[in-house]
C-alpha cells in the first residue's frame, strides 16, 4: 500500500486493474477491499474504476485471441479444453464471460478472454460483458467489506473453494437471471419501436 499510496486510491485501483487484466496476475479483491474498509462512501467510486480497468486490460489476451491465439491457446490447455471453453463461447455469448468476470480469483478468467477473441466476438460486447461482471463482482465484494471487514476476502476465497459447484450455480443462475431480464427489455424496446 505504501508503494500505491503516491498514485492515489482511484489512480491505484484504475491501472492495476489494466495491468492485472492485460498480463500480470495482481490480486485485486484485496486491493479493493483496502481502499473500500478505508472509504466507505467512495466504494461506488473503487468498484467502478477496478471494473474499467479489467474490460481496458482484457482487450490485450482478446486482442492476442483475435489476431490468432487459436493455436497458442490450444498449444497452452489442450484441444478438448479449448473447445468446451470455446463452445461456452459461441453458445452463450456475452453470458459466457459475465459469470467467469463475476467469480473470485483462482478462476481461469484469461482463458474465457482469450476464447472470446479467438471467437472473433465484437469488442464492444467483450468490453461491456467483462464490465458487467466485474462490476457485478467488485460491489458484491464492497458490501462485504463494508459489513464485515477487509477480512471478507480471506473468508470468501476459502469458501469459494472449498464450495466451488455451488457457487457457480449461484453466480450461474445470477448472471441467466440479469441476462433475461436484458432480453426482455431490449425485445419490449424493440417492439415498441417498430409499433411506432
Amino acid at each position: 500500500m505504501k508503494v500505491l499510496a503516491p498514485l492515489g486510491g482511484p489512480w491505484a485501483i484504475l491501472i492495476i486493474a489494466t495491468l492485472d487484466a492485460a498480463a500480470f496476475g495482481i490480486p485485486m479483491d484485496p486491493l479493493v477491499a483496502y481502499y473500500v474498509h478505508r472509504e466507505p462512501s467512495r466504494f461506488f467510486l473503487y468498484s467502478v474504476l477496478a471494473a474499467a480497468g479489467s474490460a481496458i486490460g482484457s482487450l490485450v489476451p482478446y486482442l492476442i485471441g483475435y489476431k490468432g491465439g487459436e493455436a497458442l491457446l490450444i498449444k497452452r490447455i489442450g484441444k478438448a479444453k479449448f473447445r468446451r471453453i470455446h463452445g461456452l463461447s459461441e453458445k452463450y455469448g456475452d453470458l459466457a464471460l459475465i459469470v467467469p468476470a463475476m467469480l473470485p480469483p483462482g478462476t481461469p478468467f484469461k482463458l474465457f478472454v482469450f476464447s472470446a477473441g479467438v471467437a472473433e466476438m465484437s469488442w464492444p460486447h467483450f468490453m461491456l460483458s467483462i464490465f458487467a461482471g466485474r462490476i457485478m463482482r467488485f460491489f458484491i465484494l464492497s458490501a462485504l467489506t463494508i459489513k464485515f471487514g477487509p477480512q471478507i476476502v480471506d473468508l470468501t476465497t476459502r469458501l469459494v473453494k472449498q464450495h466451488l459447484p455451488l457457487t457457480l450455480a449461484v453466480l450461474v443462475t445470477f448472471g441467466v437471471l440479469i441476462w433475461v431480464i436484458v432480453k426482455r427489455r431490449s425485445r419490449t424496446t424493440a417492439a415498441s419501436v417498430s409499433s411506432e
